[in-house]
């Protein structure tokens, strides 16, 4: 069977050199290199990256990405725009792209942001792809999330980086391999958007998408059977990914088969009020136990004290105590700096004096 046309776009990327292979995430991140606040992009660059990204930058409308594609360049030079600059853009010309990873967006983390961006500005540019079949309009390639809570605090535009990428396959591993780093992307996202590839005959079989993507088939079935669930049900769980991972859900959504929406929603809430593990509710789907008998073990330890911790008012985890000697900690949805600088105070915490 031959492969699809979205699907090559994995096996030849534009920006594939014989020396060396970039990603379109190479290349984001070298304009990222060259974005100040105050300033255009310099000639000057430490980045390696960069120099192959741009070519002569900032020395006329003439400079040329070395893989420019000839309709990023005609737009480009018809609005004097230099690759990585910074622009103001009108909030109601950007629109989500077909391709973005990202299905489920949070109300409450939208909202936190729309108060942070409300009081402190926007902080980081958008990376937006020029709909060229209708002019002055723009896809959003990476920074969705921001322009809903632009949008919710009343914003009417956005700053944003204009990128030469084509809507497809490109812009689909850019966004899906930020999140990946980002810890953002959720099997819930993939069970929808896999799904749709599937069914629009982006891909022609599972196993083409799983080889396409550098991921086992099996972590694509397990993905895609989620997908039969309702989002009412997805919904809930991805408001806990600390709770819910890819094997949980694939046991919630056996229990659905089974049981329907209104005994699954049930079932969640025990999940996260009794923090059931995977094998507890693998028992229950397999009929060994039931929610009530599974969250009450005889040998399961019942915490003592339970504190909510939020950030910025929302709730990101909790603290609880078990017996004279003994606390467990679990947050979710930190930053990499908030986290590691967490992790350094509860070591130094623990050092003897």
């Amino acid at each position: 069977m031959k492969p699809s046309q979205f699907a090559k776009g994995f096996q030849a990327r534009p920006d594939t050199t014989s020396s060396e292979k970039r990603t379109a995430l190479d290349r984001l991140n070298a304009i990222d290199d060259l974005v100040t606040s105050d300033t255009q992009p310099s000639t000057k660059t430490s980045s390696a990256r960069a120099e192959t990204v741009l070519h002569a930058v900032g020395s006329s409308n003439e400079a040329t990405h070395v893989h420019e594609s000839a309709e990023y360049r005609q737009w480009r030079l018809a609005n004097s725009y230099q690759p990585g600059q910074v622009i103001d853009l009108d909030l109601k010309a950007i629109k989500p792209s077909p391709f973005n990873p990202r299905h489920f967006y949070l109300k409450a983390s939208i909202a936190e942001l729309a108060v942070n961006l409300a009081k402190q500005g926007q902080q980081q540019a958008i990376h937006v792809i020029p709909d060229y079949a209708n002019h002055g309009t723009y896809f959003v390639s990476d920074g969705g999330r921001r322009v809903r809570a632009l949008k919710e605090a009343n914003k009417e535009t956005v700053k944003a980086v204009v990128v030469d990428l084509p809507i497809g396959i490109e812009s689909y591993k850019l966004g899906y391999d930020l999140n990946v780093q980002r810890d953002s992307q959720t099997v819930f996202d993939n069970a929808v958007v896999w799904r749709r590839f599937l069914d629009e005959n982006h891909f022609q079989s599972q196993k083409e998408l799983a080889e396409h993507l550098g991921l086992d088939e099996s972590t694509v079935a397990v993905a895609l059977s989620l997908a039969k669930l309702p989002e009412s049900i997805m919904q809930e769980m991805v408001a806990r990914p600390d709770r819910f991972g890819s094997n949980m859900a694939y046991h919630v959504g056996r229990y659905h088969s089974a049981r329907g929406v209104e005994a699954t929603l049930r079932l969640i809430n025990r999940i996260v009020a009794d923090d059931l593990s995977t094998r507890q509710v693998a028992d229950i789907v397999k009929g060994r136990a039931n929610p009530q008998e599974a969250s009450r073990p005889a040998t399961r330890q019942r915490y003592a004290q339970r504190m909510e911790i939020k950030l910025g008012g929302v709730a990101v985890g909790d603290l609880k105590s078990y017996g004279d000697d003994r606390i467990e900690l679990r947050l979710r949805g930190l930053t990499r700096e908030k986290r590691d600088e967490l992790l350094r105070q509860i070591e130094k915490m623990l050092q003897p004096d």
